[in-house]
């Protein structure tokens, strides 16, 4: 898919604009209305490596699994995210989120282009049948809620966790070989 573009200004300083988009886990906030079952891929959500895997709320879409990875991390203008999704992960994707800064600091545009480098034939004619302009759509409401987030602080929708919650303390367990040899008292 040619690249799909849209763009929102929000009315906040481009630092703290970037300081919530570096953190993955924030995504689904504003992304949950087509991307849905978010997973992370790290524990650490922040910056260049962290990445999250979810699934495409899409009619008539087989193979919905997608995921991404920051591999750029320019403070404060440029988030750069590749990934992959379809069917076997064959399709390449790509998402550049530029923040450029307005009124001396006062807001921040921010552009968000998104592209697909489909492998096969089959990938590319399920894409020309509606892929583009769905894209376009979702990705338009996506910033609209990103600045109704970031402004007024309402149409949050949910954010990741871990898988299982809160990271368990150490309990301060040694393996003792011993232990475990037959004959031993357990």
């Amino acid at each position: 898919m040619d690249p799909v573009a849209a763009e929102v200004t929000i009315a906040r300083p481009r630092q703290e604009v970037f300081e919530y988009l570096q953190d993955v886990a924030n995504h689904a906030e504003f992304t949950d209305h087509y991307l849905v079952r978010w997973h992370l891929l790290r524990e650490d959500t922040l910056g260049q490596g962290a990445g999250a895997r979810f699934k495409l709320d899409r009619r008539f879409t087989r193979y919905a699994w997608a995921d991404f990875t920051f591999t750029e991390v320019d403070a404060p203008r440029l988030i750069v995210e590749r990934g992959r999704g379809g069917k076997y992960n064959r399709i390449l994707t790509r998402g550049v989120y530029e923040l450029d800064e307005l009124h001396n600091g006062a807001s921040t545009r921010v552009t968000f282009t998104f592209e697909t480098k489909p492998k096969l034939l089959s990938d590319r004619l399920q894409e020309a049948m509606g892929g583009r302009s769905w894209m376009k759509r979702k990705n338009k409401k996506s910033l609209n809620r990103l600045r109704a987030i970031l402004e007024e602080g309402r149409d949050r929708g949910s954010r990741i966790t871990l898988a299982d919650g809160p990271r368990k303390p150490f309990s301060n367990f040694r393996f003792r070989p011993e232990a475990f040899r037959p004959g031993a008292n357990r």
